[in-house]
């Protein structure tokens, strides 16, 4: 099975957030490799902090150096050899200068005159002797198990990847997991890498105090070399052994499927327990949004935000699902309460994002009530160059709505236009405008005569589609809707839009299924198209099939529109007290909605 990109960001972003907090945990962060090495593999566990080392007097006696005149002198060439052209050389003096002193820089020194030289088996063997000249040495086994990894040669990493694991204490574990996982994610051979690391956590894959995280990792690399069953079912074993780990919980998070029923409840599960990460139900609450649930997704962020209030990210999710919903007062309280904590946010770049989506959702909340001022004061907060252009065309539309469309349409013209994407998107702003101000001729007339210069371009088809529908010039609709299904067959809107028309018509109407179903297969989660498949059973007289799909895409999507069917259904069948409750709400949300007004003016129905 192949999953979403964004899926996958998602559950990284998640992992790499709760590996950060395991990271937080150690007394100091991990030391760093030389400048000109590559970083270590397995990263070094953090150093104890000695009376010494913070600032009291060292009390461990002088030790003589190893470092006789012969072997400075032997150093020096070899540096002087690998810096004037002959690393090979150089790589020779160091390494025996090395062996004969038992001094680890100089081990590591010629692995990195290796490295440089890219002679990865004269790294491999540089590290190899430091490890035979210092048994002891965890950094050159670590710098062992870098190489192996760089030179794709896992199988030959069990037995130094148990070592180091061993070597470990248990509280670091979690941290080394995460390392173990990001690392041997990187090999060619991503199924042979899993089945390594395996072997290597044997004895951590038993154990209740790392069964999870070590379980979590095994399960990481087992997705990763696409075995998604095996990658559930070590979630399942991690769980077991550990409910409050965040490895099985995470890795079942980028399971989540509606093909993997089994994955939601391992995430349930750990955020049920008393040590749930608030990063893990943010990320939890963002899959549901991708899902399209968006109750369950408000209902996560409700429960995180009375439980942690001051995290500022969960308001602005919570604040933006509410003004979908709208759910207007709730959502002015959520964005300003983040407002007024996006100052503790440690990413500056993601507290300006955030703060950009705040101040647009504060203009479309403003906006609804008509208080086009205030929109536009919102919007004048927007300075970060990404997205002053949709805050400019946001405020031309609010221009437009107060009968300023020329103006409107120069603010939009005005706009800069660097590059190709941004010279359309002020195009597609500008016919917009005209759409909204019921123009449809002039955007019809700007769509045609763009799409002579890109006739391919499939945004510009389905515009000029809707534009010609508007115009009821219904056979250019169905001709070019058409045409981006030749052009664009997996576009779920082209089926859906010109299925519908034909239900809305009462023509075709076998037809019309067919094309809406096979919108449905494209985008079984959208539940606008969802409400077209609703509305064309009813059209068919299928009256308990169209209620039934009606009320659950309305129960996903309170939208006006999908509202106005459903009210239409249970009209038809007797449950008029209900339809009205259904319109009520629908008018609420939105009284000038095209579809709701057609049909209780033409069932002849006042509020």
């Amino acid at each position: 099975m192949t999953f979403p990109l964004r899926r996958s960001r998602l559950a990284a972003a998640a992992f790499l957030a709760l590996t950060g907090l395991a990271a937080q945990a150690q007394t100091e962060p991990p030391a760093p490799a030389a400048p000109t090495s590559p970083a270590p593999i397995i990263e070094p566990a953090a150093p104890v902090v000695t009376p010494a080392a913070s600032g009291g007097a060292d009390k461990s006696p002088a030790q003589p150096s190893a470092m006789t005149a012969e072997l400075f002198y032997e150093v020096l060439m070899g540096e002087l050899t690998a810096r004037s052209g002959d690393p090979g050389a150089g790589y020779g003096l160091v390494l025996d200068a090395a062996r004969r002193s038992r001094d680890s820089k100089l081990f590591q020194r010629a692995v990195e005159i290796a490295l440089q030289s890219r002679s990865g088996d004269a790294a491999l063997a540089a590290a190899r002797a430091w490890k035979e000249s210092v048994p002891d040495s965890r950094e050159a086994r670590r710098f062992e198990l870098q190489i192996l990894i760089a030179l794709n040669r896992i199988g030959e990493t069990v037995e130094p990847l148990r070592a180091e694991v061993a070597a470990t204490p248990q509280v670091e574990r979690p941290f080394l997991m995460a390392v173990i996982a990001r690392n041997y994610g990187r090999a060619t051979d991503k199924k042979l890498a899993a089945s390594v690391v395996e072997q290597a956590l044997a004895e951590d894959l038993k154990s209740p105090a790392t069964g999870g995280a070590a379980w979590g990792t095994v399960g990481r690399l087992r997705l990763a070399a696409g075995d998604t069953a095996g990658a559930l079912d070590a979630a399942i074993k991690g769980q077991e052994l550990d409910p409050s780990s965040d490895g099985p919980a995470l890795l079942a998070l980028e399971l989540m499927d509606p093909s993997q029923p089994l994955a939601e409840p391992i995430v349930k599960r750990y955020l049920s327990g008393p040590k749930a990460q608030p990063e893990m139900r943010m990320a939890y609450a963002r899959v549901l949004v991708e899902g399209r649930r968006y109750a369950e997704a408000t209902a996560e962020l409700a429960a995180l935000t009375a439980a942690r209030p001051e995290l500022p990210e969960p308001w602005l999710l919570l604040g933006s699902l509410q003004v979908q919903a709208r759910q207007d007062a709730a959502a002015d309280a959520s964005l300003r309460r983040y407002m007024s904590l996006a100052s503790s946010q440690r990413d500056p770049d993601a507290q300006e994002r955030g703060l950009t989506q705040a101040y647009l959702l504060m203009a479309q909340l403003s906006e609804r009530k008509k208080d086009f001022a205030g929109a536009d004061s919102w919007l004048a907060r927007i300075d970060n160059t990404d997205d002053l252009v949709v805050a400019q065309v946001r405020r031309a539309a609010l221009l437009a709505r107060q009968g300023k469309l020329p103006q409107a349409r120069e603010l939009v013209r005005s706009l800069p236009d660097r590059t190709a994407d941004e010279k359309k998107q002020k195009f597609l702003a500008e016919v917009q405008l005209l759409r909204d101000a019921k123009q449809y001729q002039a955007a019809f007339d700007m769509l045609a005569q763009a799409s002579v210069a890109a006739p391919a371009d499939t945004d510009l088809i389905y515009d000029q589609a809707m534009v010609a529908e508007k115009l009821n010039r219904l056979d250019e609709m169905e001709r070019l809707l058409r045409r981006l299904i030749e052009l664009k067959p997996d576009n779920q809107n082209a089926y859906n839009a010109l299925g519908y028309s034909f239900a809305d018509r009462k023509v075709r109407l076998e037809e019309a299924r067919t094309l809406i179903q096979k919108a449905v297969q494209l985008a079984p989660d959208d539940p606008f198209i969802a409400d077209s498949l609703g509305w064309v059973e009813y059209r068919l007289g299928n009256t308990g099939e169209a209620m039934r799909i009606l009320e659950d895409a309305y129960k996903r999507r309170p939208d006006p529109e999908i509202g106005a069917h459903l009210g239409e259904v249970l009209w038809a069948t007797g449950q008029r007290d209900r339809a009205m409750t259904i319109w009520k709400e629908a008018s609420l949300a939105d009284a000038d909605n095209e579809t709701l007004q057609e049909t209780l003016k033409r069932l002849r129905v006042k509020l």
